[in-house]
């Protein structure tokens, strides 16, 4: 569905020092210089996959989904999106895919998100039959009710972001790129916006590339994680594989009967790393070989109410990946 081979995005940027003279001088001469937003990436994805795009700010995930929707052309590379080359920005295209940037906004401000939705089924030349239906569906499945009757400068963010969601899917698009559609929601409307992807890629076959900051969005949404890091490509896999290749230990993380069931932190250490602890409650990190081993020694040695083995967090991961890589290249 998705193919992009040697994908690279150049640009001219001018630099110049502050000040009156450096500013008086650039007028006649300017110097510029390459920034590689997007430096030789390829990747591939299949119909009906549902892969997480992500990389740190500035790694070049919006340059890639903009070139893949074909606001942007690329420098280098063969690109294409559902048997079509994006940049030609066919018809045909245009009717298969959906990019919703979390950031920007297409609902008309002073007009209810019903007018928005007239005016999609226009562009897109929606049947009426297909439209009702689709539409009847999507505010079913996002929890709309009355809010597509609503002035959209009087809806929230998160009823903003759902009433989004709603408007970039009335054709039925084959392929979402779906930049940060979770930014700034609250944890309950996050749940049902990823709930709402789910669903939807379930019902239609569809597939999603998704960006996100929010580590749960991609743990939730999404088996497979391509990583880029300043427009590279470093690791291209299942998500759980990442984790144990970046960071093959466990956490214990152990709740015990009184306040003081631990003890101090240094009493818990010959068990493992202590992570974290305070009272009633320790974090504990060990080698992935030696969960049982520390899990029957703190049964036996500690009043433990409660005990649970959690992989580390995928934010403590991707932070180990992207260290691991720019050390990398700094050795050359």
């Amino acid at each position: 569905m998705i193919d992009v081979r040697g994908l690279r995005k150049h640009y001219q940027v001018h630099r110049r020092p502050p000040g009156l003279g450096a500013a008086l001088r650039s007028v006649f001469r300017r110097r510029y210089e390459t920034v590689r937003a997007v430096d030789g990436i390829s990747f591939s994805v299949g119909e009906g996959e549902r892969v997480g795009f992500l990389g740190p700010n500035g790694a070049g995930k919006t340059t890639t989904l903009k070139m893949l929707s074909g606001l942007l052309h690329p420098t280098e590379g063969e690109l294409t999106v559902a048997g079509h080359v994006p940049r030609r920005r066919e018809s045909a295209f245009l009717k298969q895919i959906t990019l919703v940037m979390g950031q920007k906004q297409q609902l008309l401000w002073d007009l209810p998100p019903a007018e928005t939705f007239a005016m999609n089924r226009a562009i897109y030349d929606i049947p009426r039959a297909q439209f009702d239906e689709t539409l009847e569906e999507l505010v079913r499945l996002l929890e709309l009710g009355e809010l597509v009757q609503k002035p959209t400068r009087q809806l929230s963010l998160g009823e903003r972001m759902k009433c989004e969601l709603a408007a970039a899917l009335l054709h039925r698009p084959r392929v979402l790129f779906l930049d940060e559609p979770t930014i700034g929601l609250d944890v309950s409307m996050q749940a049902t916006v990823r709930s709402f992807v789910r669903a939807y890629n379930e019902r239609f076959g569809a597939t999603v590339l998704l960006t996100s900051h929010y580590m749960e969005d991609v743990v939730q949404l999404c088996p497979r994680v391509i990583v880029i890091d300043r427009g590279r490509l470093i690791y291209d896999g299942d998500l759980r594989a990442l984790a144990l290749k970046v960071r093959p230990d466990k956490r214990i993380v152990v709740r015990f009967q009184d306040a003081n069931g631990g003890g101090a932190p240094r009493d818990l250490a010959r068990f493992g790393q202590v992570v974290s602890s305070e009272p009633g409650q320790a974090t504990i990190q060990v080698a992935a070989e030696d969960v049982s081993g520390a899990v029957a020694r703190m049964l036996g040695a500690l009043a433990v109410a409660d005990l649970t083995v959690e992989d580390p967090p995928l934010e403590e991961v991707m932070s180990e990946l992207f260290r691991a890589s720019r050390e990398r290249v700094a050795e050359g």
